[in-house]
């Protein structure tokens, strides 16, 4: 499989560009020979929104033209795309990621762990990531702050996921001279200990103050990076992978990180209240 991760660059209340710039993506990726795409989280819409009049005119549905323009890039292909948008359904709007391939839509799901102002804005999901039989390989999702909950990885690694797509939009924070972003060494480990790829295709650029930290990544089974961004604003982060590294649990001649679980030790732990 060929991952590729476009990394983009949106901003609040210049949709028109922002759905541009994610055609071009996609078709791009294509050209690439992506199996599996992915574009960053609310890659639509921008992210620092200054009121709910915003979040609402962003906004799009399943069936709005610029879901039905990605279906249409990718006929012809086997391609799975995963991005993130601002969903609008009945019951209010959900910061989502859409699994789409060239019969139509997948899967949705809708980020759970709301960071910050997001809970401002969009409905938090009540629903665990999908892991979906594609084409391509046993695909699950999440949206950036899921990553930080060692649950949400270990529930689809349970289900048999074989990469987490991630649709992510991380702020640039400080790190140590040498360091990489901390959501980033988070997502590493989680790959190692779960023994799964994990796609985090960040956003680049600043957008009204804030400064996101680009820090798209491929990441192995065994924790390693297997590409990773060059660069803060608007790139691509691809790599070749092969997912049977991911069907295969063992770490060593006597371990394996599935069989070696003791859940009836772990459901035994003493809760605090």
């Amino acid at each position: 499989m060929r991952i590729v991760c476009q990394q983009l660059a949106p901003a609040v209340g210049d949709d028109a560009a922002n759905h541009e710039a994610t055609i071009a993506a996609v078709q791009d990726a294509i050209t690439r020979g992506g199996d599996l795409i992915v574009l960053p989280e609310l890659c639509t819409s921008g992210y620092v929104f200054a009121d709910a009049s915003e979040v609402e005119a962003a906004a799009v549905t399943l069936d709005s033209p610029l879901i039905r323009e990605w279906i249409t890039a990718l006929h012809g292909t086997d391609a799975i795309l995963v991005a993130g948008i601002p969903l609008r359904e009945p019951e209010g709007i959900a910061n989502a990621a859409v699994m789409l391939d060239a019969d139509g839509v997948q899967a949705v799901y809708r980020k759970v762990h709301l960071w910050d102002e997001e809970k401002r804005w969009f409905r938090a999901g009540i629903e665990p990531p999908p892991v979906v039989d594609t084409r391509q390989g046993r695909i699950a999702m999440m949206v950036c702050f899921d990553l930080e909950f060692p649950e949400m990885v270990r529930g689809v690694f349970l289900q048999g996921a074989e990469v987490i797509a991630a649709p992510t939009n991380w702020p640039a924070a400080a790190s140590p001279a040498g360091e990489r972003q901390a959501e980033l060494h988070d997502a590493m480990s989680s790959a190692r200990l779960s023994r799964i790829f994990i796609a985090c295709c960040d956003r680049g650029g600043s957008e009204r103050g804030s400064t996101f930290a680009g820090a798209s990544a491929i990441i192995g089974p065994d924790g390693w990076l297997r590409a990773e961004s060059e660069s803060a604003g608007a790139t691509t982060v691809q790599a070749d992978v092969d997912l049977s590294e991911a069907r295969d649990k063992a770490t060593g001649r006597s371990n394996d990180v599935r069989a070696d679980r003791r859940p009836d030790v772990y459901a035994a732990t003493p809760l605090l209240p």
